[in-house]
């Protein structure tokens, strides 16, 4: 199990890497006041507006970068630094959660095609690991089951690793329909709208470590499967 190890390390450290630098650089874009002078909660609501939305609701959540857009609830849901802010970092984040709200209006594929897939994330991100362990436990036991248990926890860590890569499309689709959107409606300066952009980049890169590092730890239990069944 050195290998295991050995990955998730990496990744911690990554992952670690990327989320420190996109606090830094909502931290930094926080200092770049908008012209405009409209805080994120109106540029989420200006953006709806102008998309034909009028049945999504803006509100105010605790915590920080804890925006996101509930589709079933159908509300954009901003965090107590982007609310009420009125900077760059603040309308990049809510224009890139109307961002969702734009794609689930008009069902976008990706969208559409990860929201299936939820349940069974719901349920194969809670047993996977639970299921992985138990073969290899069983099968160093010499009992000939292990493997099969094993193979399942694989393709249960499987789905978990395909939500991650389906989530790479709507999170940057949404990213460039919130810049698309800013840069075309004039809602920010060419200052403003690189700082939203770099700010969107970075929140996106998450993502992508998240989606990598999930792709990585598949492949070395694979790897250990066929490894056995040699």
């Amino acid at each position: 199990m050195m290998g295991y190890y050995i990955i998730a390390g990496i990744i911690f450290l990554v992952s670690s890497f990327v989320s420190n630098k996109l606090k830094s650089k909502f931290k930094k874009y926080s200092n770049i006041h908008l012209q405009n002078g409209m805080s994120g909660a109106e540029i989420a609501t200006k953006m709806l507006q102008d998309n034909g939305i009028n049945d999504v609701e803006v509100i105010s959540v605790a915590g920080m970068l804890t925006d996101h857009y509930n589709p079933v609830k159908k509300t954009v849901n901003l965090s107590e630094g982007v609310y009420s802010q009125r900077n760059a970092a603040a309308a990049a984040v809510a224009a890139h959660e109307v961002g969702h709200a734009v794609q689930h209006a008009t069902a976008y594929s990706w969208l559409t095609m990860r929201s299936k897939i939820v349940p069974a994330v719901g349920v194969s991100s809670k047993l996977s690991n639970i299921v992985i362990m138990a073969g290899l436990v069983l099968s160093a036991s010499g009992m000939a089951f292990g493997n099969t248990i094993f193979l399942g926890g694989i393709l249960l860590f499987a789905v978990t690793t395909l939500f991650a890569f389906i989530t790479l499309p709507v999170e940057y689709d949404a990213s460039n329909r919130a810049l698309a959107w800013l840069e075309t409606n004039n809602m920010v300066t060419r200052e403003e709208h690189a700082g939203a952009k770099d700010a969107l980049k970075w929140a996106a890169r998450t993502y992508l470590v998240a989606a990598l590092g999930s792709l990585a730890t598949l492949i070395y239990f694979i790897s250990i499967f066929l490894g056995r069944r040699d």
